[in-house]
């Protein structure tokens, strides 16, 4: 199941971001952001694929993730020091609803309970995030079975 940032929120809070939002359309192979660059607004994608990269010294960027409706692009701006930890193309022409990062930076610390909310979301997206990479790496580089008992481990 897919954590997204808007569904997951009181009716009241979603409300209020939606106030915010903006419809915005990304072309095919249209870099949204790059890795270390400042994270001034993040989107939650309508239509189409976002691929996420990570910058590889000495060789193209590796892409370690795909977004595609419903999910939230862009969890960086809600944490110091408001910096993209991977970078980000549209894969196929992509519309999204976007969000002034600040505005929402703001608003989160004048009310604490949309602050709250809207940490919470974000909170659960990066953790499923995580624990699914973790099963990406498992699946890379975890041991393929236990050779002395020939069961899997």
């Amino acid at each position: 199941m897919t954590t997204t940032l808007l569904d997951g929120l009181p009716a009241a809070s979603r409300e209020r971001m939606l106030r915010l939002a903006a419809e915005v359309s990304f072309p095919a192979g249209t870099r949204l952001f790059e890795e270390g660059q400042r994270a001034d607004r993040f989107w939650i994608v309508r239509t189409g694929t976002v691929l996420l990269d990570l910058h590889v010294p000495g060789r193209r960027a590796a892409v370690v993730g795909a977004l595609g409706p419903g999910e939230l692009l862009g969890w960086s701006w809600l944490f110091p020091p408001y910096s993209w930890h991977l970078g980000a193309r549209a894969q196929t022409p992509v519309r999204a609803v976007e969000f002034d990062a600040t505005i929402v930076r703001a608003l989160c610390e004048a009310d604490p309970v949309f602050g709250r909310a809207v940490s919470r979301q974000v909170a659960e997206v990066v953790a499923e995030r995580l624990q699914s990479t973790r099963t990406r790496l498992l699946d890379l580089y975890g041991p393929q079975g236990d050779a002395s008992s020939g069961r899997p481990s």
